[in-house]
């Protein structure tokens, strides 16, 4: 039977050193499966223009679904040339399963098209012209960056947002907010680590309900901010 415990939020026993919590944070999600468009690199599916369309693809989408779709489109195309032969509607039916999938089918070809037809055939590793595209924003163009190109860049999704507000590292409202607080706080050596660790460390350790504190490997450092119950 699943033990619940309910108890206050401790403060923080010692300061933040995150080269230590994200070395035991390495460690302790070494089981679970890689977030989504790192496991997609390690595939060989590096390029910034696969890496912008996976995470179009991941957005409200499950990474379980968000890999095996990504492939799907990668056996029809994974250039912006390739994808330019698709039809909108085929381009929707290979996205089937990920959501706003006919939304999406557009976005990709719009990217597509401004790839070959302003950037010949390639797009630019530069973050103010990725979040130009239409349908792209400072997630999406961060973590393409991050991946494919090993550009010092933060990343921060729902999980990311959740982890280091409870952890009381950052106090900030949205991801958004919580992405402009990482970047004054966090050293430019970290910043790929916080969504490549701290994605799948939310996920199945410091989860939104009843999150595992009696075994996480950096309670000892975390304000627990917002618990009340935990695992």
């Amino acid at each position: 039977m699943l033990q619940v415990v309910v108890d206050m939020p401790t403060a923080v026993k010692k300061p933040y050193d995150l080269t230590d919590m994200l070395g035991r944070i390495a460690e302790a999600i070494a089981p679970y499966p890689k977030a989504a468009m790192f496991e997609l690199y390690e595939r060989g599916y590096s390029t910034l223009f696969e890496q912008l369309l996976s995470c179009i693809i991941s957005i409200r989408t499950l990474d379980e679904v968000s890999i095996p779709v990504s492939l799907r489109l990668f056996e029809k195309a994974r250039t912006p040339q390739q994808l330019l032969t698709l039809t909108p509607q085929e381009l929707e039916r290979l996205l089937h399963g990920s959501s706003y999938n006919g939304q999406k089918a557009y976005t990709m070809l719009d990217i597509a098209r401004t790839a070959v037809e302003q950037y010949c055939g390639e797009l630019p590793a530069v973050y103010d012209n990725l979040i130009a595209l239409k349908g792209v924003g400072p997630k999406c163009a961060n973590l393409a960056l991050g991946v494919a190109t090993h550009t010092p860049a933060i990343s921060v999704d729902i999980h990311v947002h959740r982890v280091v507000n409870r952890w009381g590292l950052i106090k900030a409202s949205t991801p958004e907010k919580t992405l402009l607080a990482l970047e004054k706080q966090v050293p430019q050596e970290h910043w790929i680590d916080i969504n490549r660790l701290l994605m799948p460390f939310g996920k199945h350790i410091c989860t939104g309900t009843l999150p595992h504190c009696s075994t996480c490997p950096v309670l000892d450092y975390c304000e627990q901010v917002g618990v009340t119950k935990h695992r």
